[in-house]
């Protein structure tokens, strides 16, 4: 049996997702075991051009949502990017989590070689939605989930390799 467009996505991005409220959890628990101001976080970064920790979550939740919404053919609801707390983190992921869960299978399955065409880099990209999926909106996500986890780890936030592929479950 071949693995189906949908299973290959909404399932993947909310179990990271997941994982990535989890972090935060366990942030705000260390945060207020080491008796510092949670905001500390939101705006730190790992590198100078990095974006900051706020934004990795942003992006992450987007790229979940505008990805599946690209390849379903449906509209993508728009966030505000305004998050300043980890309950205003926590609650977009929730948000995006439902947002997935909402979205039928059968939009997504058999798109595999539908075209979908994507902003990039001031133009745009076209690729089949298999592809888009797999080397673009996965990557994308993954890459934006593990660089909040980074910051959190380089800010003392223990936290090990079973929070980030089990989650809450660890």
């Amino acid at each position: 049996m071949s693995l189906s467009m949908y299973s290959a996505s909404v399932p993947v991005m909310k179990h990271m997702l997941s994982s990535l409220s989890h972090f935060l959890d366990k942030a705000a628990a260390n945060a207020e075991a080491r008796k510092f101001e949670p905001a500390n976080i939101m705006s730190y970064r790992l590198a100078p051009d990095m974006l900051p920790f706020t934004k990795q979550i942003q992006i992450a939740c987007d790229a979940a949502k505008i990805g599946v919404c690209r390849i379903a053919g449906i509209e993508s609801p728009k966030y505000e990017d305004n998050e300043t707390t980890f309950a205003e983190l926590k609650a977009r992921i929730a948000k995006t989590i439902d947002f997935l869960a909402s979205v039928p299978a059968d939009k997504l399955d058999g798109t595999e070689d539908k075209e979908v065409t994507f902003p990039q880099g001031g133009g745009t990209r076209t690729m089949t939605a298999q592809a888009y999926l797999t080397t673009w909106v996965l990557p994308n996500m993954f890459f934006h989930v593990t660089t909040a986890y980074a910051i959190l780890r380089h800010n003392g936030v223990e936290l090990g390799k079973r929070d980030y592929l089990l989650g809450a479950a660890s």
